[in-house]
């Protein structure tokens, strides 16, 4: 091996640190999609559903308690590989943002498509006309990824 063939050191390695921040963010985003937006706001504030509606409120509570533990630790997750990221570089935080962005798109599309369509296991509501609820959901899930994707394209590092 020659000197040529080692990886510079420093500010010129940003490979690893810059996916580690891009990481954390979707993880993040993630995270507080899950806990925050949809736990808090549709499970507890609203009681509109629970992660799992077929069976008994029993059932319901205890999948609301196991889909609550999974989002905190994404969001903690998130914040672990963040500290890493920024232990070994400096983090751009413009772009952390667009990563929590896409982070919170990206679960409420797949919350909204895969389990309120495919799977069926919860809708956003009940006894009501599902068309405007789904395209509001789905719809500011894809406009959040969408955005969150634009921001990490308009900070990715130059080559």
């Amino acid at each position: 091996m020659t000197p040529a063939d080692v990886p510079a050191p420093g500010p010129r390695r940003t490979g690893a640190p810059e996916r580690r921040t891009v990481l954390s963010g979707v993880l993040f985003g993630c995270g507080i999609a899950a806990s925050l937006i949809d736990l808090f706001v549709f499970h507890l504030l609203l009681q509109w559903h629970h992660f799992y509606d077929l069976s008994t409120t029993a059932v319901a509570l205890a999948a609301d308690g196991l889909f609550h533990a999974a989002g905190w630790f994404l969001t903690v997750w998130g914040l672990f590989l963040l500290a890493d990221a920024r232990r070994r570089a400096e983090v751009r935080w413009a772009r952390w943002g667009g990563a929590v962005l896409a982070g919170v798109g990206l679960f409420q599309l797949f919350d909204g498509v895969v389990l309120h369509k495919v799977l069926r296991i919860h809708q956003i509501r009940y006894d009501v006309d599902l068309l405007v609820y789904d395209a509001t959901w789905i719809g500011s899930a894809a406009l959040a990824l969408l955005a969150g994707l634009a921001v990490l394209r308009a900070t990715r590092p130059a080559r």
